[in-house]
């Protein structure tokens, strides 16, 4: 039989099913197809709310979008061009996804009447059966009867049986874009190698899914992506959390200090945890803490020690670490709070993002307690961002806040490896011998960056006063006098501020460095904002780009940046809160673009904001 083969430039497919589909599980792994043959991708996995919502439920729909271009991409797509649902309640969910025109790839088991009423459509009524997706190409597949076909002669249950129906759509998807399976093969017998039957069991369903595809008269044609031109390096597909990890291993490394981190699991924060507790051959050190404070104070307590102290969390558990991080800007020793930002407040909504943290980071804690604030961009971006942010901890003795969120955690892009003699070195220095001329030590006299010395414990001749009660200037005995008091929170802000000296200036990500419209983001809006500009850049307009990964304290020219613009633009994932502190330093009237859906802004909303500015009509 003869088929066509169409080179297609961009494509997004959606996976969406239950929670127990394995859809995760499928976009990972044609994600790590796709980058191995060199594409460029951005991925975007949307978890239920639930642990376990209801079978066949709209609470209960799993999500993984990926796009994958010849082209560079920054986002993971506003719409689809393939939607496979693996039941009802998926199709109910991200139909309003789909491109019109876009493929809908159906499992016919899962639009049964069950499953129909469970994801509440009228009584009678079936979308795969009436007109109401005449604007689709339907592909029908009876995935779950296929499976359990090409699985009779296993010695396996049909509960089992049916939990390789992914492997069936991962293997028609292979055949439909041109892949070959060699690399999910190699990662089934990795993860099945002590279940020989599952292992048998998934193979089998793979290649009949790609089988089906070949031999199926339906099907005319067939798809490929070229490979994106992309710097030359080794590269590979990433998610946020671990390339955080990994950065955290790197700052450990070039400072020779031992990483130790405090932790205590909650989403999204959870995998920095196991994937640093993979790495004990670096000389990481992980305690899963029983709560966010034994977390954070074992933390502080290694920081102490003369160890590089992190420790993880999501939004309600930095509420609780707020006294703890407050000791460690009164003692003033190095420490990293990693936020990795999620839906609130409270529980909110935990597998969702949010940018809502950053006041938190700012003001939230007891007192006048200053710390640096770090943001990383995309999951790529978090090994430099967070080697940075350590880099700024052990040298500036403070403290400092990272922020993430679950869109970059649980992303997924291409990573150039970096070389090691590409990584700056992190000076360290203990203190082990006393100034010339002095004859005791003065643990709270500063240096030209008003940075105090680190003196581990241990160290004779060296020993100080540690504890939350205000210190005494030079001297770090316990002091209540109030022209002390004022001095030493003039000092510790001071400190924070100078940090600014020993950071990059801002630059604009592109666009002139003046004119009509400056788009100025922070965090996971950047893959949107960077689209959104080009699109209109491309059409000539006067718009420019500028990402912060510097928030606190901002880069010394970012004030006579805002100014070289008519208006400033702020789209956050939040209800207004970086366009508040920017409003308070530099009093711009920048203007506040806000999106607090659990989902990241896209690059079709900006664009219409931007052109309504552009208009006068905002």
């Amino acid at each position: 039989m003869s088929r066509k083969q169409e080179q297609l430039a961009d494509v997004v497919i959606k996976f969406a099913g239950d929670s127990g589909d394995g859809m995760q599980l499928t976009g990972t792994q044609f994600t790590n197809n796709t980058a191995l043959l060199g594409i460029d991708l951005a991925t975007f996995p949307d978890f239920p709310a639930e642990i376990r919502a209801p079978q066949g439920t709209v609470p209960g729909v799993s999500g993984y979008q990926l796009r994958f271009s010849s082209d560079r991409v920054f986002t993971p797509g506003d719409a689809c061009d393939v939607l496979v649902a693996m039941n009802a309640a998926a199709l109910k969910v991200n139909l309003t996804s789909l491109k019109k025109g876009g493929k809908i790839i159906a499992n016919i088991d899962g639009f049964d009447a069950k499953n129909l009423r469970l994801a509440n459509y009228p009584e009678g009524e079936n979308p795969l059966e009436n007109d109401s997706l005449t604007n689709y190409e339907v592909i029908r597949m009876d995935v779950t009867k296929m499976t359990r076909e090409a699985l009779k002669d296993i010695p396996l249950g049909q509960k089992e049986k049916d939990r390789a129906k992914n492997m069936f759509v991962l293997g028609f998807l292979y055949w439909m874009y041109n892949r070959d399976m060699a690399n999910t093969e190699q990662f089934l017998r990795d993860k099945f190698s002590k279940k020989p039957e599952i292992l048998e069991s998934n193979l089998q369903v793979l290649k009949a899914g790609y089988a089906y595809g070949e031999t199926t008269d339906t099907f005319t044609t067939t798809y490929s992506v070229a490979a994106a031109k992309m710097p030359a390096g080794v590269y590979r597909s990433i998610m946020g959390n671990q390339a955080l990890a990994y950065g955290l291993i790197a700052a450990s490394q070039r400072s020779g200090l031992p990483l130790f981190l405090g932790s205590y699991p909650i989403t999204p924060a959870s995998d920095i945890l196991h994937e640093l507790s993979r790495h004990k051959n670096f000389g990481v050190r992980t305690f899963q803490a029983e709560d966010e404070i034994a977390a954070i104070t074992a933390a502080i307590g290694a920081a102490y020690g003369g160890s590089l102290g992190i420790t993880t969390s999501s939004g309600p558990g930095i509420a609780l670490k707020g006294e703890a991080m407050g000791l460690a800007v009164m003692l003033e020793i190095p420490l990293l709070v990693i936020n990795i930002q999620r839906g609130g407040p409270s529980t909110g909504l935990p597998t969702k993002t949010e940018q809502s943290d950053l006041m938190q980071a700012y003001y939230g804690r007891n007192g006048e307690c200053p710390m640096p604030i770090v943001s990383a961009s995309t999951p790529a971006d978090c090994f430099e961002a967070v080697f940075e942010a350590a880099r700024i901890s052990v040298q500036h003795m403070t403290p400092v806040i990272f922020l993430s969120d679950g869109y970059i955690a649980n992303g997924a892009e291409p990573w150039r490896f970096p070389q090691t003699k590409d990584l700056p070195a992190i000076d360290v220095k203990f203190m082990t011998e006393l100034p010339e001329g002095e004859t005791k030590f003065k643990p709270y006299q500063r240096d030209e960056r008003g940075v105090r010395p680190w003196a581990v414990p241990g160290t004779a001749g060296f020993e100080h006063r540690i504890g939350g009660l205000e210190k005494q200037h030079i001297t770090g005995n316990v002091n209540y006098e109030p022209e002390n008091h004022q001095l030493m929170v003039q000092l510790r802000q001071s400190k924070v501020d100078k940090i600014a000296d020993h950071i990059p200036e801002q630059q604009l990500d592109s666009g002139p460095d003046q004119g009509k419209i400056l788009v100025l983001g922070w965090g996971s809006t950047y893959g949107a904002i960077k689209s959104a500009v080009a699109e209109l850049q491309a059409k000539g307009e006067s718009v420019s780009h500028a990402h912060l990964r510097y928030i606190r304290p901002f880069p010394r020219n970012l004030g006579e940046m805002l100014r070289r613009f008519d208006r400033v633009l702020v789209p956050e994932i939040n209800n207004g809160q970086l366009v508040r502190i920017l409003r308070d330093i530099y009093l711009v009237d920048a203007i506040a673009y806000n999106k607090v859906m659990g989902i990241p802004i896209t690059k079709t909303e900006l664009v219409m904001k931007l052109e309504e500015l552009l208009a006068g009509e905002a």
